[in-house]
């Protein structure tokens, strides 16, 4: 059948457990449903509480560790009832079906205790009506265990058994397990007999990640593409048709072209929910990285990285290759531009737009706005330098690990800057250059001069640009920082490769800024230091210093000085550092 899971549910609930606790008032069974589980008979003679048991994961469907556990109100004080409800994963409300008083105790007294134990933090109830093999004598009341139901929304469902026969025993422990496992509270109001608005979002997200192409549909393609990342298995034969089939009936705007709609895979899911089919569902959110809460797990979204001092964290080309995939498929008009109106539905799978104005400005636009793949690529790079831990939580919201099983692949973290300057060679591909200069002297025209900026189209505000070049036939990212004076300290949280200092050839101050700077900050450390002159189409006076630029310069070993204007715009000078 469609969307039927041959692989455990579970996957993402490796090394976890469930814990059942048993409540109700005395008499009404519960230590007796535990001794017939484990026994497979009824016993003759009931303790007063019985052991804890634990159950390992190949005796459960579910292939998950489980822990039963009793409550006696004659053997256990209240404080020991709320440390065993807090400890519990589910709660099964026991109440003996020949004995009104006692589900009416579970109405007015356990439901609410359990509910003021909790707080917030609601867990899943299963009513277990108890001796059923008296139902012979007794009628029971539906409505009102509906109306329990009903007030009381962390109750799954209801079962009735009997220990004495032995009837429903396993079913009761199977059904406390789905309580944990797959729950429906977050995924289905039953008054009004559909989704819940979290998991229509969820399932929402998912749908715009499956559809490849990105035209609002999936096709056969896409559909199976999704049975095999989500259940290990391709399509039956037939079976996708007669899905569309059962959407065709039921929802009007289900299929179009032969392809299944949003509309039509929100019903799809209802559908299975509906069927008491809830795993199906479940299995699909957990690919996808929810828990319990329709919320994506912190796992899921930051992988552990470990970032020594001294490293940077870049793309590998498997990400690179996956960006510029889901660029293609934004690009609606094909012309290899997104409009920022593209660019918005690109993050639409994300809470909120994670770029900021530092990436997004970043790199050149064209004349309308526009983004090419060079820069849309340039972006993602300084957004991983700045951020990796950000970059790897978006790139897990727009679904790499749809395509991909981990998310840690989309990135590598480098060698230490100290080593790669020990041994003169290094295999990083993004640098980054600090620009230091006073105000006014054309730190923000540098910086933009390297996204092709000259003075009639440079933007205010901008702090950080990048760019690829090509060294020795090698493609590189070169980024530039502008430090907001000579006392910036944000240096620390992103250490330089470079360092670039300015000074402005019209001003005869400006030099001995720059020198002093170098000699009280620079001269002894590892980092490559490069001296530009700046607005070097103005006429040149005398600096008021010591020893000429180029004297000092050859002085401290440092490289020859670099002219730049920014009415003459040169990107030789931005591989010199």
């Amino acid at each position: 059948m469609f969307m039927q899971s041959p692989i455990s549910p579970m996957d993402s609930f490796k090394n976890k457990e469930v814990r059942i606790l048993l409540v109700g008032e005395d008499g009404v069974g519960k230590t007796s449903l535990i001794m017939t589980l484990v026994s497979e008979e009824f016993p003759m003679e009931v303790p007063g509480k019985a052991e804890e048991i634990t159950i390992p994961p190949e005796v459960t469907p579910e292939k998950v560790p489980t822990h039963i556990v009793d409550f006696s109100t004659q053997e256990q004080d209240e404080q020991e009832l709320v440390e065993e409800i807090n400890k519990a994963s589910v709660i099964c409300a026991v109440y003996a079906v020949d004995d009104d008083t006692s589900l009416e105790r579970i109405r007015v007294f356990w439901l609410p205790l359990i509910r003021r134990i909790c707080g917030e933090n609601k867990k899943p109830v299963v009513l277990v009506g108890n001796k059923s093999d008296t139902l012979d004598s007794v009628v029971i009341d539906q409505q009102h265990i509906l109306d329990i139901m009903n007030d009381f929304s962390e109750v799954e469902t209801c079962v009735e058994c009997s220990a004495r026969n032995l009837k429903n025993i396993s079913e009761v422990f199977y059904y406390a397990q789905k309580a944990v496992l797959h729950p429906t509270q977050p995924l289905y109001v039953p008054e009004e007999k559909d989704l819940t608005a979290a998991c229509k979002g969820a399932l929402t997200r998912i749908f715009k990640i499956c559809d490849q192409d990105n035209d609002g549909v999936l096709n056969d393609v896409e559909l199976n593409f999704f049975q095999q990342r989500c259940f290990n298995v391709p399509l039956q034969s037939g079976a996708l048709e007669d899905v569309k089939n059962i959407i065709r009936r039921n929802v009007a705007d289900g299929v179009q072209h032969d392809s299944m709609t949003l509309a039509g895979f929100l019903y799809l899911h209802c559908l299975f929910i509906q069927k008491g089919r809830h795993e199906t569902t479940w299995t699909v959110l957990r690919r996808f990285g929810y828990d319990n809460e329709l919320k994506l797990n912190r796992d899921y979204l930051r992988p552990k990285l470990e970032v020594p001092r001294g490293s940077t964290v870049e793309l590998t080309h498997i990400s690179l290759d996956f960006l510029t995939q889901q660029f293609i498929r934004f690009d609606r008009d094909h012309d290899m531009h997104l409009l920022p109106s593209e660019l918005e539905e690109f993050f639409s799978a994300c809470p909120a737009m994670p770029w900021n104005s530092d990436v997004l400005e970043a790199a050149p636009t064209d004349s309308r706005g526009w983004y090419s793949l060079q820069t849309f690529l340039a972006q993602w790079v300084l957004f991983t330098y700045m951020d990796p831990f950000k970059s790897l939580e978006t790139l897990a919201y727009i679904g790499f690990t749809y395509f991909r099983d981990r998310l840690a692949d989309a990135v590598t973290v480098t060698r230490v800057k100290s080593i790669d300057l020990e041994k003169r060679q290094t295999l990083r591909t993004v640098f980054l250059a600090q620009v230091y200069g006073r105000k006014g002297v054309g730190k923000s025209a540098f910086l933009q001069g390297l996204i092709n900026r000259n003075l009639e189209t440079i933007s205010p505000g901008i702090h950080w640009t990048i760019s690829s070049l090509t060294l020795y036939g090698q493609h590189k990212h070169l980024i530039l920082k502008e430090m907001d004076s000579f006392t910036d300290q944000s240096s620390q949280q992103y250490p330089p490769d470079a360092i670039v200092l300015l000074y402005d050839v019209s001003d005869p101050t400006s030099f001995q800024e720059v020198a002093n700077f170098y000699m009280n900050h620079l001269k002894f450390g590892q980092v490559p230091c490069q001296i530009v002159a700046a607005r070097c189409d103005s006429k040149a006076v005398t600096q008021d210093f010591i020893v000429n630029p180029q004297q000092f310069c050859r002085e401290n070993k440092l490289p020859s000085i670099e002219k730049f204007s920014a009415k003459k715009l040169s990107k030789n000078i931005y591989t010199t550092f």
